[in-house]
C-alpha cells in the first residue's frame, strides 16, 4: 500500500515536471523567434535603404507566429489610439486600392477582428461553419475552417490585432490562443521600432527635402546679398579726391555681407572738403539701406551736387560758410526722425569741413567714437561729440567746433567695430590699446598709419569672428 503511494506521488510529479518541459520548450521557442525577428529588424534598419522596414517587420511577426501555432494563414492589423487601421497585412495580398479598404472595413466591422477589438479579449473558433463570429467573404480563394485572434499589446495599449487561420477544423486549442498571445506580446516590441523607425526614415526624407530647399534659399538670399554688398560698395568712395596740401587714405572691411558703416569724401565749393564716417545701429540689410539714406541726404543737405546759383546753403552772392554745409547733420536727423523712428534705428557719424590751404577744420560729432587728431609726438587731441545720435529725437541740437591743424598733423576717424574687436579670448581691443599705439609707433604716411593700426587689430583679433564692421579714415 505505501509502494503504491509513492508510484501515484512520483506519477503526479512526472507529468508536473512534463509540463514544466514543455512549457520551457515552448517559451524557448517563442523567445527563440522572438529573437529571429530582432535580428531580421535590425538587419534591415543597419541597411538604411530598406524603405519598408514596417510592412517587412510586420510580415515577418505574422510569419513567425504562423509557425508556432501551426497556421497556414494570417492578418494583422496595427491600430492608432483611435482605433483606427494603420497598416496591414492581408490573407488576400493580391487586392490593393479601393477593395483593400473595403475589404479591412468588413474584418473591422463584422469579422472576428472586429468582436476582438469590442471584447478586447481573444477569440478562438474551433469551426468557422458554426461560429457566427466569423466572416466568409464572397469570392474567398481559400478555405478556413478554424481561427484564433489575439489582442497585439504595447503598454497595456491596443496596438494591433492578428488572426491565424486553418483549413482544418478544431486546428487551435486554448494552448494555441496562449502561445500566440506570448507571440504577439513580443512581437509588439519589434512592430513599435519598426514604426518608429518608419517615422524616423519620414523625418530624415522631411529634413533632407528641407535642408534641399533651405540650400536653394540660401543661395538665392546669398546671390542677393552678393549683388547688395556691390552697391553698397558702389555708395561708397571709389576714389578719395585729390585734395592739395593733404594726404587722404582710408580703409573699410565688412563683417557681414552688408554693412552700416560708411564713410565718404566729397568737394565743396571754395575748394574746401567734406568728409565723413558713420556707424548704423544693428547689422544686416536694414543697416544697409539706413546706411545709404543716411549718406545720400547729407550729400544733398551739404550741397555736394550743387553748383552755382543753385546750391541749398546760400545765394551766389553769399560767401561760402563751412557751417552752412555743417546744418547737413541736423537737416538729415529731423527727416530720419520723422519719417522713420519708428524702425528704432539710429546713426552715429562726424561731419568735418576742412579747408587745405588754413588747415581750419569745422566739425559736428554726432554721438559717435572721438576723432583723434595726432601730431608727430603722439595723439594731442580728442574731438569728442558735439551732439546726439541721428535718428531718435527731432529737434535734436548739433553744436559746431573748430580745430585747427598744424602741417603734418593727421585727423583720424574710426567706428567701433576697431576699439570693440574681440579676440580669441573675447577681450576688447578698446581705445586705450589704440592709443597706446598710436603715441608709441606714430610716424609716417596716412597708408603706413592704417596698415599698422590693421595689422596690430587683425593680430588681436586671430582667428575669433568678427563682430562688426571695421572703418578708418585719416586726413593729413
Amino acid at each position: 500500500m505505501k509502494k503504491c503511494n509513492r508510484t501515484a506521488k512520483d506519477e503526479m510529479e512526472l507529468e508536473q515536471l512534463q509540463k514544466e518541459i514543455t512549457a520551457l520548450r515552448r517559451e524557448k521557442k517563442i523567445h527563440d523567434a522572438q529573437n529571429k525577428l530582432f535580428e531580421i529588424f535590425i538587419n534591415m534598419a543597419r541597411s538604411s535603404k530598406e524603405e519598408r522596414v514596417l510592412n517587412v517587420t510586420m510580415q515577418n511577426a505574422l510569419d513567425i507566429a504562423a509557425q508556432l501555432s501551426g497556421a497556414q494563414k494570417g492578418s494583422l492589423f496595427l491600430l492608432d489610439k483611435n482605433g483606427v487601421v494603420t497598416d496591414s497585412i492581408l490573407t488576400q495580398d493580391q487586392i490593393s486600392g479601393e477593395k483593400r479598404s473595403t475589404l479591412i472595413g468588413k474584418v473591422i466591422d463584422k469579422g472576428l477582428a472586429g468582436w476582438i477589438k469590442k471584447n478586447l479579449a481573444s477569440g478562438l473558433v474551433t469551426d468557422t461553419k458554426t461560429d457566427a463570429r466569423w466572416l466568409t467573404l464572397p469570392g474567398q480563394s481559400y478555405s478556413v475552417r478554424s481561427a484564433l485572434t489575439v489582442l497585439v499589446l504595447r503598454h497595456n495599449t491596443l496596438f494591433g490585432i492578428m488572426t491565424l487561420m486553418h483549413s482544418l477544423p478544431s486546428h487551435f486549442d486554448r494552448i494555441s490562443v496562449d502561445i500566440a498571445q506570448q507571440a504577439a506580446n513580443q512581437m509588439a516590441i519589434a512592430i513599435e521600432n519598426a514604426k518608429l523607425y518608419k517615422k524616423l526614415e519620414q523625418s530624415k526624407i522631411s529634413l533632407e527635402n528641407a535642408k534641399q530647399s533651405i540650400e536653394k534659399y540660401s543661395k538665392a538670399l546669398n546671390d542677393e546679398l552678393k549683388k547688395g554688398k556691390k552697391i553698397q560698395k558702389d555708395f561708397l568712395p571709389h576714389f578719395l579726391p585729390k585734395v592739395k596740401n593733404c594726404a587722404i587714405s582710408s580703409y573699410f572691411h565688412f563683417a557681414l555681407q552688408l554693412s552700416g558703416d560708411f564713410y565718404d569724401m566729397f568737394e565743396l565749393p571754395d575748394n574746401h572738403i567734406g568728409f565723413v564716417i558713420g556707424d548704423v545701429s544693428g547689422k544686416g540689410v536694414g543697416s544697409a539701406l539706413f546706411m545709404a539714406l543716411t549718406r545720400s541726404l547729407l550729400r544733398i543737405f551739404s550741397g555736394s551736387f550743387a553748383t552755382g546759383d543753385s546750391m541749398n546753403f546760400g545765394s551766389i552772392n553769399e560767401e561760402f560758410l563751412p557751417k552752412d554745409a555743417l546744418k547737413a547733420v541736423s537737416l538729415t536727423n529731423e527727416y530720419l526722425a520723422k519719417e522713420h523712428c519708428e524702425e528704432g534705428m539710429f546713426v552715429t557719424l562726424f561731419f568735418g569741413v576742412i579747408d587745405p590751404i588754413t588747415g581750419k577744420v569745422l566739425y559736428i560729432n554726432g554721438g559717435h567714437e572721438p576723432v583723434l587728431i595726432i601730431g608727430k609726438n603722439g595723439i594731442k587731441q580728442s574731438l569728442k561729440a558735439t551732439g546726439p545720435v541721428l535718428g531718435p529725437i527731432q529737434g535734436a541740437i548739433y553744436e559746431i567746433e573748430t580745430i585747427q591743424l598744424e602741417t603734418g598733423d593727421m585727423l583720424f576717424g574710426f567706428t567701433d567695430g576697431v576699439t570693440e574687436a574681440r579676440s580669441e579670448t573675447r577681450d576688447f581691443y578698446m581705445r586705450s590699446r589704440l592709443k597706446n599705439l598710436i603715441n608709441k609707433d606714430f610716424y609716417g604716411s596716412v597708408e603706413t598709419f592704417l596698415e599698422m593700426i590693421k595689422t596690430d587689430l587683425f593680430a588681436f583679433i586671430g582667428d575669433a569672428p568678427q563682430s562688426d564692421d571695421i572703418t578708418m579714415l585719416a586726413v593729413k
